[in-house]
């Protein structure tokens, strides 16, 4: 009975080895690696035998590169050829791999990384980063020993960061004196384990990293929500667990493949030295206007080039005409910003104060291009011509978003345009300065329609607003020098879920914008609901609906627990005895922040307003404008602390009340009045 129970237990194993066994039959395996196989899964087995077959052909023996089920590191084989590393996917005849950069403990919640020349530490996660010594680039970001530790996001909704060890010039050493030298500048950061583990892995022109946990109030608001801590780790099932993965995961990060690391194109390197040699010039201030279709990697092309260029000069400016999806502000913005910091992880991570914005209310400027162009206009009065600017435009680039864009290069004058083209994206003509003079705008004409060259843009420049020995000179479209890259870049979207992907990265922008509510760490969360709010009466601010017709009567209805713009008109809204004020069109006027109307003092005649804009620019606020840009559902849903029904959510709801979806009660155009469809149900709101 006991031989029986054995044979039963041993069955299992016994196929497993078999059949891993006549997949290779040339292999030989040793008794202890043989017995590791039973233990794993499926994925594992194939994971081991894809890394088998990698030793076998390099000419290694199974019993000599054991290490490669139990290490993270690969032996090199005493045969001529060598032997790649786990990670890669090269071919025998291909070039070495690197070694992997080995990690460290050092403490809690710290790690250190030891990278060779020209090596990478690709990871997911966030943490910050020092360089203690050597110099190391992040996201196109020099930091070298003695600078300031940065924080570093790098998030699943976009490419993995790396941390990359780059050349650095030093005086003619010896590599006993460079190991004087750096055992010198580690002695005030590490103890002195961890300075003889640097030594003994020393290499010259090597960089020593040091990885810190990071935790920031913003990170944990958004964490705090369920289904969002995913944006920062992802946990996996491991098969072993090593003094690395326990340095990391302290961290708050864990080590990726190179593969799902950003890689940037030749075009695309090749386009941003020229751009940031031409800006390091004496009088180098360019426009460089990007532009290309949805999900080519213009974004992620200005953060590099933005982070190139503060490693030569001190600040960037950068001009957002892309309502959908913006950098540093919430959505549906058009803003104008000085950037003096490096921008290391996506826009839901740095979401800064502009110089000037301007809220539009929508993720879309389709039926309103007019005003659209004027919001632009206004905003780039501001544009005071010391530094570098920086246009990011939409990824709408066919039929009238075409003409729009040649509209936009007209109005703006670019000196350079970046246009992004992939093999995945639809067709898109080149812009260079002969077809942008030969080709109408929406609301300007071509160059055959104007006799001389220099096309001024009477209409457009009229309300710009210039220095004295600028206006001497008016705007004058002289041509500009087009760059055009070639993208490879890697992305998920489709056509299909393009729009529910875009809606998870404005609402993780919104919500990062709130985070600015909650205290700094490491004092814990506040719930919204359990945060003061401000006291506004009727008559102090106007009220304005951007993107529907709602009813007076029904105005309170669509402006409780939606998010607003605290915007400034030059109007003089007091005088007015009880409220509300509504105004009669949308102003262009300055954007000072934004805030959630909470609740609604019907018999006070107040509205309670929660907004991190600081007490000395509300006093400026006396507009408060509503767009589509919505709250989040998670906020609604997921308020800590509440017992009973849920405050602002209900299922009993009029849908024919004017302005009740986005749809019902929209301004109606010619386009609209086709594609009119009923709305899907959403979270609805009402006054108590």
């Amino acid at each position: 009975m006991a031989d029986s129970q054995l044979l039963l237990k041993r069955g299992p194993f016994r196929s497993t080895w078999l059949r891993a066994r006549k997949t290779r039959t040339q292999l030989v395996l040793s008794r202890r690696p043989r017995r590791r196989l039973g233990t794993l899964r499926w994925c594992g087995r194939r994971r081991l035998r894809r890394r088998l077959l990698q030793v076998q052909a390099a000419g290694a023996d199974w019993r000599e590169s054991s290490c490669l089920v139990s290490r993270a590191a690969t032996r090199r084989p005493k045969t001529a050829t060598p032997s790649p590393a786990p990670a890669a996917a090269t071919a025998p005849s291909g070039p070495a791999s690197l070694p992997i950069p080995p990690v460290r403990p050092a403490g809690p919640g710290r790690a250190l990384v030891l990278l060779p020349l020209e090596q990478g530490f690709t990871f997911s996660g966030i943490c910050r980063v020092t360089c203690l010594y050597g110099q190391v680039q992040v996201f196109g970001f020099t930091i070298s020993q003695g600078q300031p530790a940065q924080d570093v996001f790098s998030t699943y909704t976009h490419s993995r960061l790396t941390i990359n060890a780059v050349h650095y010039s030093i005086t003619e050493k010896s590599k006993k004196e460079m190991k004087r030298e750096a055992r010198a500048l580690l002695r005030s950061h590490l103890n002195r384990d961890d300075r003889c583990w640097l030594m003994k892995n020393f290499s010259p022109l090597c960089s020593i990293v040091m990885l810190e946990q990071l935790k920031t109030s913003t990170v944990n608001f958004l964490v705090s929500h369920p289904g969002l801590s995913y944006v920062f780790v992802q946990e996996s099932p491991t098969f072993q667990i090593s003094s690395e993965h326990l340095a990391l995961r302290s961290v708050g990060i864990r080590r990726e493949k190179k593969k799902n690391g950003l890689r940037l194109t030749e075009s695309a390197l090749s386009a941003m030295e020229e751009l940031v040699t031409v800006s390091c010039e004496v009088d180098g201030c360019p426009v460089i206007l990007v532009c290309g279709s949805q999900d080519v990697g213009k974004s992620t092309f200005n953060r590099y080039l933005i982070n190139q260029l503060l490693n030569s000069i001190s600040c960037v400016d950068y001009l957002e005409c892309d309502l959908g999806q913006t950098e540093f502000t919430p959505p549906g913005c058009i803003s104008l910003l000085n950037i003096t910091e490096p921008v290391l992880g996506p826009p839901f991570t740095h979401q800064r104060t502009p110089q000037k914005m301007v809220y539009y209310g929508k993720p879309s400027c389709k039926n309103n291009y007019e005003n659209y162009i004027e919001v632009i206009k206004y905003v780039f009065s501001s544009y005071k011509r010391e530094s570098p600017l920086i246009v990011n435009t939409m990824g709408w680039v066919s039929d009238k978003g075409l003409l729009l864009l040649i509209d936009l290069i007209r109005l703006l004058s670019p000196s350079h345009v970046v246009q992004f083209s992939s093999g995945r994206s639809k067709y898109m003509p080149n812009l260079t300065p002969d077809y942008v003079d030969d080709m109408d705008g929406l609301y300007t004409k071509s160059k055959s329609r104007v006799r001389n060259r220099g096309f001024q843009l009477a209409e457009f420049t009229e309300s710009l607003e210039f220095a004295d020995e600028e206006k001497e000179s008016p705007v004058v479209f002289t041509g500009h020098k087009l760059m055009c890259v070639q993208s490879d870049f890697a992305f998920r979207k489709t056509p299909r879920n393009r729009e529910s992907h875009n809606k998870v990265l404005r609402d993780l922008a919104v919500l990062g914008y709130l985070g600015q509510l909650q205290p700094p760490v490491p004092k814990p969360l506040c719930p919204l609901h359990g945060l003061t709010p401000y006291q506004v009466p009727f008559n102090a601010v106007a009220l304005r609906i951007i993107h529907a017709d709602v009813a007076p009567t029904h105005i309170l209805y669509a402006v409780n627990a939606s998010w607003v713009g605290l915007c400034k008109i030059l109007d003089d809204v007091r005088g007015y005895a009880n409220g509300p004020i509504l105004l009669a069109q949308t102003p262009i006027c300055d954007c000072l922040g934004f805030g959630i109307c909470r609740g609604i003092d019907m018999e006070k005649r107040l509205y309670h307003i929660l907004t991190p804009v600081p007490p000395e620019e509300l006093r400026n606020v006396n507009c408060l404008l509503v767009g589509a840009i919505s709250i989040p559902h998670c906020v609604f849903k997921s308020q800590r602390g509440l017992e009973g029904t849920i405050p602002y959510i209900t299922t009993d709801y009029n849908f024919k009340l004017p302005g009740a979806s986005e749809k019902i009660g929209a301004r109606e155009t010619e386009e609209t009045r086709e594609e009119k469809v009923h709305p899907k149900p959403k979270l609805y709101r009402k006054i108590n």
